[in-house]
């Protein structure tokens, strides 16, 4: 595969970008490709290769690259102006739909990108509560914020897991094993009145693909109400992708406060916290907790989520479930044969594989799969034309535009891989 153009402009890019990207997980050697342009299932390149995308801008774009009712109506936004400063009709029209769709959701609060969201839900939960502690998993993501970049043991406060984040910043951050009930318990135990919120990844996408097991969201409401402790989920993966009121409506779990971003902005940068009113409004202006951004509501995301939702039906959904498990299927058809070992995890149009015998369930056992075997498998399907995100650690997904024979020639990639395995 020619990759010369994207060579040459990765070697001028990292003289004016760190590692040459803009982002962290978008770098991988010998050097990333460079996009040109992207339709439909496919993105191609300034080399002129096409490329079957599972990573979907890391989520997003559930319609697929370029949605031609999104880019048509995106044009009508343009030329009505892509900034105000003051609050427009499709703000409230998409926060009703929001309403509609999620059930904790009876105010909403438009931001501008999932770290943002979380960030302001974990403000919000502290100054209702007035407490300031919080559980985080192990292993998730909850954005590039102090407060949830953070490691650390078992019922431990967190220590900062960057160089620039004091450990002030993370002191009152707790850590836990996702999955384990045991671990919540005692962590809440040694923390009475202290802990003002839970917040969690309904399915853990930044861990690769991690589901809750049977009866443990169910588990992290009953123990947060029995104690006062705010329970967010972060749905800015799962928002919208799981079914049409998210991983809530599919668990038939609903939190006191949800985050979401990706598919809410149909493709535009979003974020946004919803949930009950009485906490919601805590937020300023009808509130004393501060939350405020200059491109907040922006006319050309809110234009871009609202057209995303009226597409987003069930028959949508279904046709995601039905490509889920075709695609999965083959998948371990394809593993057993070969005799590899593996653990296959999927919900609706989330798919990852971990190679390794044991059960993944949280981050300490995602950790013993063998990832270096996962970078040959990333490496084999970019060699044979299907992108998936280039790390052990992040999710794959489906677009309302893969189609049955874009499957068919990725599980031909995939056979291909591993087999290399």
């Amino acid at each position: 595969m020619n990759n010369e153009k994207s060579k040459k402009i990765y070697e001028e890019s990292v003289n004016y970008l760190p590692g040459g990207v803009d982002s962290p997980i978008r770098a991988f050697k010998p050097y990333p490709f460079f996009v040109e342009k992207a339709e439909g299932s496919k993105l191609i390149d300034v080399d002129g290769n096409e490329y079957i995308d599972y990573c979907l801008g890391y989520g997003p774009l559930i319609l697929g690259h370029a949605n031609e009712v999104i880019v048509e109506e995106s044009k009508k936004q343009l030329e009505l102006g892509t900034a105000y400063g003051v609050p427009s009709e499709k703000e409230v029209l998409l926060a009703k739909e929001v309403i509609d769709r999620v059930p904790c959701a009876e105010m909403v609060r438009f931001v501008n990108s999932g770290t943002e969201a979380t960030m302001s839900a974990i403000r919000l939960a502290r100054g209702v509560t007035n407490r300031d502690k919080i559980i985080k998993f192990e292993g998730a993501y909850h954005g590039a914020h102090d407060a949830v970049l953070v490691k650390g043991g078992s019922g431990l406060a967190g220590k900062p897991d960057s160089p620039g984040v004091p450990e002030d910043a993370t002191k009152n951050t707790i850590i836990v094993p996702f999955n384990n009930k045991e671990a919540i318990c005692e962590v809440i135990n040694e923390n009475k009145d202290e802990i003002a919120c839970i917040i969690l990844e309904p399915i853990m996408g930044n861990v690769g693909c991690i589901p809750p097991k049977e009866g443990f969201l169910e588990f992290l409401r009953e123990i947060t109400e029995e104690n006062n402790i705010i329970l967010i989920f972060d749905e800015v993966i799962t928002g919208f992708r799981l079914s049409k009121g998210g991983a809530q409506e599919y668990y038939k779990i609903t939190p006191d406060l949800v985050t979401f971003g990706k598919i809410l902005g149909g493709g535009f940068p979003i974020g946004a916290i919803a949930g009950k009113r009485e906490y919601v409004e805590q937020f300023a202006p009808s509130g004393s907790i501060y939350q405020a951004g200059t491109f907040s509501g922006n006319p050309m995301s809110i234009n871009g989520g609202l057209t995303a939702l009226k597409l987003l039906d069930d028959k949508f959904y279904k046709d995601l479930h039905d490509k889920g498990e075709y695609l999965r299927n083959g998948m371990k058809n394809i593993l057993t044969d070969l005799n590899i070992d593996f653990q296959l995890h999927g919900v609706e149009s989330m798919t990852q594989v971990y190679f390794t015998d044991k059960e993944v369930y949280d981050y300490e056992t995602a950790k013993l799969a063998d990832a270096d075997g996962f970078l040959k498998y990333f490496n084999t399907l970019l060699e044979n034309g299907v992108f998936i995100a280039p790390s052990q650690y992040e999710c794959g997904f489906l677009s309302g535009k893969h189609t049955i024979e874009d499957l068919d020639k990725t599980l031909e990639a995939m056979e291909l891989a591993f087999k290399k395995l």
